[in-house]
């Protein structure tokens, strides 16, 4: 029997999966007996209790969250151990803190896990920015960020001059509050990655302020349109409503305006992941 293909988590039993062999490989003797007696427990009773059907399936999901939301934690611990640092040693005034990921997470929002759909809660990534010297402490930016703004704000406050072949632009005024020209007011979004490992169809859309228009095209044609004010949870889907015509035709504008400036619109990219970490990406016509 093979637990790792039930719980996903540890133990020290004698089946054991890729990730957890190469998990285990990185703790020292001591680390490893504390990692083993936490889950060896939890294997024993999982395998105790012969949990079927849905009741298996809510065990796994609780599992899962409790091992995602303690690793959370575990970051934050350590992110204030070292902004305590900082702190405690004079150093805080002068030195840029950035807290960010590469997407959110899914803790079964729309019944999924993992991140890749265009839906709020993996779309958005946490953005915490700490320079006393420059920025306003506390303070909440509404404005739409992108990843492709990062690089540029770094080399902005390095005093190095941004290529014009990057497409982000610096929040560095919008976070002292300098920002006089007009910021984004809409973003647009891409998924290319299948089939592969996680099995996410393509689709693309376009998030405004208010609003987002997505379109899945991997199986058929699937459209969802959300009031983000009213429906911040995006449960109601306002596709095909006769009210909304207008603004998802003017949407769907945006879109064609995306995907024509970034060269996209006759296009499709494949990604293919190996198991090593090498990603080969191939553009095809379609």
């Amino acid at each position: 029997e093979d637990i790792d293909e039930e719980t996903g988590s540890g133990g020290s039993g004698k089946v054991s999966g890729l990730i957890r062999d190469s998990y285990r490989e990185w703790m020292n003797t001591d680390q490893r007996k504390l990692w083993e007696s936490y889950y060896d427990s939890i294997s024993t009773a999982y395998r105790n209790s012969n949990l079927k059907g849905k009741d298996l399936l809510e065990w796994k999901l609780q599992r899962y969250l409790e091992d995602y939301l303690g690793t959370i934690l575990s970051v934050d611990e350590s992110v204030g151990k070292i902004l305590d640092y900082l702190d405690n040693n004079g150093l805080s005034e002068n030195t840029i803190v950035v807290y960010t990921s590469d997407q959110g997470f899914y803790l079964g929002e729309h019944g999924w896990f993992d991140k890749r759909f265009m839906y709020e809660e993996s779309l958005s990534m946490p953005l915490v920015i700490r320079y006393p010297k420059e920025i306003k402490g506390q303070q909440k930016l509404d404005e739409i960020i992108l990843n492709l703004d990062f690089a540029p704000t770094f080399l902005d406050y390095a005093g190095i001059k941004v290529p014009k072949s990057m497409q982000g632009n610096s929040i560095r005024n919008l976070l002292s509050g300098k920002q006089k020209s007009k910021w984004r007011e809409s973003m647009y979004y891409h998924y290319y990655e299948f089939p592969s490992v996680h099995m996410v169809p393509r689709h693309y859309g376009i998030r405004t302020e208010r609003f987002k228009l997505m379109h899945f095209y991997e199986f058929g044609e699937e459209w969802e349109f959300y009031d983000l004010e009213k429906d911040p949870d995006e449960l109601k889907n306002l596709y095909g409503k006769p009210r909304y015509a207008k603004l998802i035709e003017q949407h769907k504008k945006f879109i064609a305006w995306y995907q024509e400036k970034l060269g996209m619109s006759d296009y499709g990219l494949l990604w293919f992941m190996l198991f090593k970490g090498v990603v080969i990406t191939l553009l095809i016509e379609r």
